[in-house]
């Protein structure tokens, strides 16, 4: 990924990726329609992201659902270093066929404050295509943790987070639904492309 080039979950003062990649923008197929077609026509709506969002954040708008629970991942993605809290982790690619639902694998269970939909938290985190395992935003690489609400990022690294406990690390896998859809975020990340994410939660505010 270019230096300086973030898609983590977009912070509270310094997270302009990860809380923008992950701004909670809830579409439904007729609205993806209606949206191509008034495109068609020459129109345009309104788009839910911040003009400074970076591509791939957590907190950049995606083409997410409504919330659904996660499931235990069946065969998630290979992480070096899984339970190393002190060093970024790295994620290995994926293989097919993708999961098509929000999958979740604790690495290191924590034991502090369990977190909610509506909470504020600080975490450090790493995510990479699922296809190729490649890196496309870190909190690690900008050197600080990132803070950021839950019900401000996309659908699924909120409920990847949510039950988690302080000083755990968790693996989220999450499908194009409850990321970016079709449209995706480039350059960063594809249409309709699985992410998968590693998060630390440090803290919650």
């Amino acid at each position: 990924m270019p230096p300086g080039a973030t898609i983590a979950p977009r912070p509270v003062d310094s997270l302009p990726a990860v809380r923008r990649f992950l701004a909670p923008v809830v579409l439904v197929p007729l609205a993806v329609v209606a949206a191509l077609v008034l495109s068609a026509c020459g129109s345009s709506t309104p788009n839910a992201s911040s003009s400074s969002t970076t591509s791939g954040s957590p907190t950049a708008s995606g083409g997410g659902s409504s919330p659904t629970s996660s499931a235990p991942a069946a065969n998630p993605p290979v992480v070096s270093g899984a339970t190393d809290l002190k060093a970024e982790p790295a994620i290995g690619s994926g293989t097919t066929p993708a999961p098509t639902s929000l999958e979740t694998k604790d690495l290191v269970v924590g034991t502090g404050k369990t977190a909610t939909a509506s909470d504020t938290v600080q975490v450090q985190y790493v995510g990479a295509n699922y296809t190729n395992g490649k890196d496309f935003d870190s909190s690690w690489s900008r050197g600080q943790p990132s803070v950021f609400p839950l019900n401000g990022v996309v659908p699924g690294f909120a409920q990847g987070i949510v039950g988690m406990k302080v000083g755990g690390r968790r693996e989220i896998v999450i499908p194009p639904a409850l990321g970016y859809g079709a449209t995706g975020q480039a350059p960063a990340v594809s249409p309709d492309e699985t992410l998968v994410f590693v998060v630390d939660l440090l803290a919650i505010q």
